[in-house]
């Protein structure tokens, strides 16, 4: 937590949080002896569990409240999920690799963390948990998802999401601020493994 914390992240609620969760369970054998490690970490097909410092910098960009309704676009390993569980969240995750999704909803429910997951298009967002107070990007867009933007709560939804290239991601946290109107901030840079999927992009 230190090496976090001096890097940046001085929420003591997402420290904490993340301190709680066992990161070992969800990255690979051969792996677990850098479970700890700031660092991401190869899960299978290409993606990555991400390190612990990029997971505590998003999560403190959104800001998660208790009983807040939270949708994850990316699940991955799981980890972030269950990050947002720890502070209270009502966690909707949606994972597009089939055997990502199996493997994360089989740990995360093992570890008793209540997520709501399915497998699909996570640029679509997913309308039937909609309106959300938060969303959350895990993967590198080129733009941002349309439908998302619109399941944002309104007023005051926010969403944060990397957008960029595959030289590096800006994040940006997004604020809903009517039925068509939106705040963004620019943040750090990072890379991301990229969002793939069929909804439309707003590009920026």
């Amino acid at each position: 937590m230190d090496e976090i914390r001096e890097k940046g992240i001085h929420d003591e609620r997402v420290l904490e949080a993340i301190g709680r969760v066992p990161r070992h369970r969800f990255v690979e054998q051969a792996f677990l002896y850098r479970a700890y490690e700031d660092e991401a970490l190869p899960i299978g097909l290409k993606q990555t569990i991400s390190q612990p410092f990029t997971v505590a910098y998003q999560t403190m960009l959104l800001d998660p409240q208790k009983n807040e309704a939270i949708l994850e676009i990316g699940t991955g390993s799981g980890y972030q999920a269950a990050v947002l569980c720890e502070m209270g969240a009502r966690v909707y995750t949606i994972e597009r690799h089939e055997a990502l999704y199996r493997r994360a909803k089989k740990i995360l429910s093992a570890l008793k963390y209540h997520v709501v997951s399915k497998c699909g298009d996570g640029t679509l967002g997913w309308p039937a948990f909609a309106p959300f107070d938060k969303i959350l990007v895990t993967a590198g867009a080129l733009g941002i998802p349309e439908e998302v933007l619109k399941q944002l709560r309104d007023p005051g939804g926010q969403l944060v999401i990397p957008v960029g290239g595959k030289e590096g991601q800006v994040m940006k946290r997004i604020t809903r601020t009517g039925p068509n109107t939106y705040e963004e901030e620019n943040l750090k840079t990072f890379r991301f493994v990229p969002l793939i999927g069929e909804g439309k992009l707003r590009r920026r």
